[in-house]
């Protein structure tokens, strides 16, 4: 019964496909990193200690030759489109996941290629030739082949660390065996089940998919609630989708049709956030977020580009125009457009229930909010999405580090508290709450001086020739009511071109003024203001 509607998969996997983009070949050690943390890594930097999530400081320190890459999610999707086509000659209707992962419904490609082993195989080489002289730094490309989506990505990683593809038998009591001597870290890995359950289950004395499968549906229900429920059905090999799913309701496709070809993506991709908008929009009043976009852009001469997009916890605004951008560059990339773009539309393939988020008993969205948004898509279509920015988290010691600015097309610019998060971790040394209003970039100068006029100095040791009176900044000069300091901040001192020594102060004028004051070799600094 459990796994009487889980369909037959078959999924596509590169292992730590931005290290495989960015170049790196068999036995050199890469990292790539976004917002200060490594997300993936090659085999020679695994094995010098650089793990997921490590900071990038200590990645270095584990290995002071690895080669550092920034993050580029454009780059590692427009190379994966030549896999995409590739394998889609074989198989129809891809679904993409994510660059590097691909999923596909394995039962009529196996009875045309004779055998899901026969397929397999075939998807290896051919993904293989598409990649051409690519290296895969020492990694092999991975096909798993089992019931439900999770069997199935799990078969494709272990496929890929054996070197041969792996194909489950079907059946729920097989793909039930299959799982259950893994470790229940799977969960989180593959399924997105929140890592702190997993840490529960673990502390609990589960370490194996197979003893978390084990327990009784109903006690589980009621211990973990609808989160362990679902981990528990997938433990036990059963359907795999989220609760609440569901084919959407006939009509909730949008397109846009244009009266005189579009020739270039700003214009497509900005047409495409507004029916993303529109789509979230009308998803949301019926309390539901897209799982699966089917996005189709037509020519004029009747070329067409068509990609099935998944994402297993909804696909919000931003997502959807992140996608959009992704096919259509690969699309202009690796085909010679005779025409320009006349249809682009958003199809939802799959909807599931929102969970939502709790908003605030003062707070929420408002219409303003819904004012903003159209006001900064318009000053994009204006200016260029490279010309319109909004801040985004990225995590830093000094205040000017914390932030950074990203394409405002890039952004879900309603929901504004998820891309300000801080990213989790510690940042020794980092400002404790609340933070500066207002941040000086590169900071302005100051000058601190003791009762005999004389600049204050911090030794060594941290500390401090005299008590600070008087603060001269922008030509005007205030009296120090008082004031708090110093902390010492130590920077990459393992770099002895980049090393950094400073010493904060918290200066409070008799005007009001809170500043956050630096100094470092002597000069002060002005690095930011409290409101």
């Amino acid at each position: 019964m459990a796994g009487a509607h889980v369909p037959r998969l078959g999924v596509l996997w590169c292992p730590h496909w931005p290290v495989v983009v960015a170049g790196a070949v068999a036995g050199e050690p890469v990292a790539v990193v976004h917002a200060n943390r490594v997300i993936a890594h090659s085999l020679a930097a695994a094995e010098a200690g650089i793990t997921i999530g490590q900071r990038r400081r200590e990645a270095q320190a584990c290995c002071p030759s690895v080669r550092i890459e920034q993050h580029d999610p454009m780059r590692d999707a427009r190379v994966f489109e030549q896999v995409v086509r590739a394998v889609g000659v074989r198989v129809p209707r891809l679904e993409v996941t994510e660059p590097g992962l691909l999923t596909f419904v394995a039962r009529g490609p196996a009875r045309y290629f004779g055998g899901e082993a026969a397929m397999a195989e075939m998807l290896v080489q051919t993904a293989a030739d598409a990649l051409g002289g690519t290296s895969l730094s020492g990694t092999s490309l991975g096909v798993g082949v089992a019931d439900g989506r999770f069997a199935a990505v799990v078969a494709a990683r272990r496929s890929s660390r054996a070197g041969r593809p792996l194909v489950i038998e079907a059946g729920q009591p097989t793909t039930a065996e299959f799982l259950s001597r893994l470790s229940v870290r799977w969960l989180s890995v593959v399924a997105g089940v929140p890592a702190d359950v997993v840490h529960l289950l673990q502390r609990l004395g589960m370490q194996h998919l197979g003893a978390f499968a084990a327990l009784p549906e109903a006690d589980v229900l009621a211990r973990f609630g609808h989160v362990g429920a679902f981990a528990h059905r997938l433990a036990g090999g059963g359907d795999d989708r989220l609760p609440g799913t569901i084919d959407p309701p006939a009509g909730m496709q949008v397109q846009q049709v244009f009266d005189e070809p579009v020739h270039h993506s700003d214009a497509l991709v900005f047409v495409g956030r507004q029916l993303a908008e529109q789509l979230v929009g009308a998803l949301a009043a019926d309390g539901r977020v897209c799982t699966r976009l089917l996005v189709t852009a037509e020519t004029e001469h009747g070329e067409q580009s068509e990609r099935l997009w998944y994402r297993s916890s909804g696909l919000s605004a931003a997502a959807m125009v992140e996608r959009v951008r992704w096919q259509l560059d690969a699309w202009a990339q690796h085909e010679a457009l005779t025409a320009g773009v006349m249809m682009l539309r958003l199809d939802p393939i799959e909807v599931c229930g929102d969970d939502g988020v709790q908003l605030g008993l003062w707070g929420g969205r408002t219409q303003a909010d819904e004012w903003a948004v159209r006001a900064v898509a318009r000053l994009v279509a204006v200016a260029g999405e490279q010309q319109v920015l909004v801040p985004a988290a990225q995590g830093g010691r000094q205040p000017h580090d914390a932030y950074t600015w990203v394409p405002a097309v890039t952004a879900d610019l309603l929901e504004p508290a998820e891309r300000l998060a801080m990213p989790a971790g510690p940042w020794p040394g980092r400002l404790p709450s609340p933070s500066p209003a207002l941040v000086h970039d590169p900071a302005a100068p100051l000058s601190v001086v003791d009762a005999a006029g004389q600049v204050v100095r911090v030794t060594a040791r941290g500390g401090v020739s005299a008590p600070p009176v008087a603060v001269a900044v922008g030509g005007t000069v205030e009296r120090v009511q008082s004031w708090a300091g110093p902390w010492p901040v130590e920077e990459r001192w393992w770099d002895a071109t980049r090393t950094r020594r400073i010493a904060r102060f918290q200066l409070l004028t008799v005007s009001g003024r809170l500043l956050l004051a630096v100094v470092e070799r002597g000069t002060w600094a002005l690095a930011a203001e409290y409101a």
